[in-house]
């Protein structure tokens, strides 16, 4: 729980609540967040999720060299680190995030390597500031999708800047784990809520105001939201937990990792 929180709750929350919640919350986390994670993720460094699955490794945007040229945008990109790995493959990439103090982050790391600024911009997956059929691939790996309340609107938001032909690929919690306590120990094995409880999980501070929304969606939720959206599933990766990873991170870990998928990516093409 944040610093800000007095209280842990599960209710509904609406968009315009979910992102002032996200605004608030990676405002304040990010510096905690970068240094704990930044030599996991890497600087230039595509990872999909705690797992530690990369695209180099999973080829999920595609043949290496489609990425030449392609316009990409990556949805709560973070201190963009997946936009830069991108960019080293010769994409035009752009990067958004919820959070301005994540966007200096990747300011920091485009100077600390010496190169050209990752083009970054403030917003909200709910509302992409770009004209329709802009990109030829948009990209999120934990980025936005994990925290919007109606994930049919998100995906058909990314659906609208993507061009006929392009590629959505995003990556969130795995329905599944929301069954389990946020402990990847043995002792988190036990499941302790249902699978088809749609309610957020919040923490509010004193007053009542969320400063943190997380929202579940399930297997089915997110699969009818793709064809929701006009796109075609190609593909579900749910990365396995390899054996060098030793790492502990929230409620992901190797010990349930082996028994529970963490993470869920989806692949859809427009």
């Amino acid at each position: 729980m944040s610093d800000e929180a007095s209280r842990v709750t599960r209710r509904t929350a609406g968009p315009e609540e979910s992102a002032r919640a996200s605004r608030i919350w990676w405002e304040g986390a990010a510096d905690e967040y970068q240094g704990e994670h930044g030599d996991f993720l890497g600087d230039s460094v595509f990872v999909w999720g705690p797992e530690g699955l990369t695209e180099d490794e999973a080829g999920l945007l595609g043949p290496r060299e489609e990425l030449k040229g392609a316009r990409v945008l990556e949805v709560g990109c973070g201190a963009a680190q997946c936009a830069r790995w991108l960019r080293a493959q010769g994409a035009h990439v752009v990067g958004v995030d919820v959070a301005f103090r994540q966007l200096q982050h990747s300011h920091r790391i485009d100077e600390n390597e010496g190169t050209a600024r990752v083009p970054v911009a403030q917003a909200d997956v709910q509302y992409l500031p770009f004209a329709d059929a802009s990109f030829d691939a948009v990209v999120s790996a934990f980025g936005g999708f994990p925290f919007i309340p109606d994930a049919t609107a998100a995906v058909a938001e990314s659906a609208r800047v993507l061009r006929p032909g392009g590629r959505l690929v995003f990556s969130v919690t795995h329905p599944v784990r929301w069954m389990f306590p946020d402990d990847p120990t043995r002792a988190g094995m036990t499941v302790v809520q249902s699978y088809f409880d749609r309610r957020a999980y919040i923490e509010e501070d004193r007053s009542g105001r969320a400063v943190y929304v997380e929202h579940h969606h399930t297997m089915g939720d997110w699969i009818g939201a793709i064809a929701g959206a006009g796109l075609r599933l190609t593909a579900l990766t749910e990365p396995e937990w390899p054996e060098h990873n030793t790492s502990i991170w929230g409620g992901w870990g190797p010990y349930r990792g082996r028994y529970v998928p963490g993470t869920a990516v989806f692949t859809a093409e427009k």
